[in-house]
């Protein structure tokens, strides 16, 4: 005859009075280890955590939700998950975030203003306390929606000291200028982009126009540039860089709108028999880990990614507190040197 089991708190599901009793520290001390994680020593937190893992503990986060009104969980929005260019970055935040015991839910807008905007309602129909979003260009909807259902949210990968909305970034016309600046140091007066697409992309914009700012200091023509638009992806960056190539006059500088596009560019350069520097120069942005990798190495725009990340982490807690004030942060950007960039050919 088959037993009946027992009844009681080991065989129904375990409660936080029962995490408590295992780890030998009160209820508040396991409920600052789970929602507040900084706030408990590691000790403490490693006890607790073992008696979690032991009985099999999970909180029941909708009853928390329904109390506090908040879930503790934040959403990201990217433009791709496709490249390395957010990963630093959304690492970092992420991280930053689980210290605090927040979730994180991640989607990706392939660019698609439309597209951002049904996930940003999704997210938050999904309980997203805040939001982590790139650059200004999205629907009027969208703010409409975030600004009426009270959703904090913040602003990377861009900066702009007239716009009241909260941003943690930097100035993409300013750091693009600066690198446009060096390879006209170096001779360079044919100039040649690859860009993304600059609809629905403040970042391409400005990045496009920190191009022509640098001309226009030198005395040259900026409508002179010539530009191709291209998805970020090296096969796109192969392809528009034999189309530049075969223009005339043909450019003795590439500037790409990022790293990725860059190494397509790179690698396109080596298979139609050019050298890069010698016949061609050809620059990134981004500074990601690629860019040291391929030959030859990218000058390119060294971006802050994981300080961005961690910031705008710090900035959405700040934000989600109805009684701090919080500020926009601009960061800086620098500038690698790398063997892609040389002298303009002579002749």
């Amino acid at each position: 005859m088959p037993q009946t089991p027992k009844t009681g708190s080991t065989a129904a599901s375990p409660t936080l009075a029962d995490v408590s009793k295992r780890a030998g520290v009160s209820t508040a001390t396991v409920s600052r280890c789970l929602n507040s994680p900084a706030q408990v020593s590691q000790a403490t937190r490693e006890k607790v955590m073992q008696a979690v893992k032991e009985l099999g503990y999970a909180p029941n986060f909708g009853a928390q939700a329904l109390a506090a009104k908040r879930t503790n969980t934040f959403g990201a929005i990217v433009p791709t998950l496709e490249n390395a260019i957010f990963a630093n970055g959304l690492q970092a935040f992420q991280e930053s975030l689980g210290k605090q015991g927040i979730t994180l839910l991640v989607a990706s807008s392939s660019y698609s203003r439309e597209m951002e905007e049904e996930q940003i309602r999704n997210l938050v129909a999904r309980g997203a306390d805040a939001l982590l979003l790139i650059g200004y260009d999205r629907t009027a909807d969208s703010y409409e929606f975030l600004e009426r259902r009270g959703i904090p949210y913040v602003i990377a990968w861009a900066f702009d000291a007239a716009d009241a909305r909260i941003s943690v970034g930097f100035d993409n016309q300013r750091a693009m200028r600066q690198l446009a600046d060096k390879v006209l140091d170096f001779g360079h007066k044919n100039l040649a982009m690859i860009s993304a697409h600059r609809k629905g992309n403040d970042r391409a914009r400005l990045r496009f126009q920190g191009v022509r700012d640098a001309m226009i200091a030198r005395g040259l023509e900026p409508d002179q540039l010539a530009v191709v638009e291209a998805p970020y992806s090296f096969t796109r960056g192969s392809a528009a860089f034999a189309d530049l190539m075969h223009r005339v006059p043909r450019p003795t500088a590439v500037i790409c709108g990022n790293d990725v596009l860059a190494t397509g560019a790179v690698k396109m350069a080596q298979e139609m028999g050019l050298r890069v520097p010698e016949d061609v120069s050809i620059t990134g942005f981004d500074n990601i880990e690629l860019a040291e990798i391929v030959t030859p190495g990218l000058t390119t725009v060294d971006v802050p990614h994981r300080e961005m990340g961690l910031r705008a982490a710090e900035v959405l807690m700040q934000m989600r507190q109805e009684d701090s004030e919080v500020q926009s942060q601009e960061l800086s950007t620098g500038l690698k040197i790398r063997a892609s960039l040389g002298p303009a050919p002579k002749g």
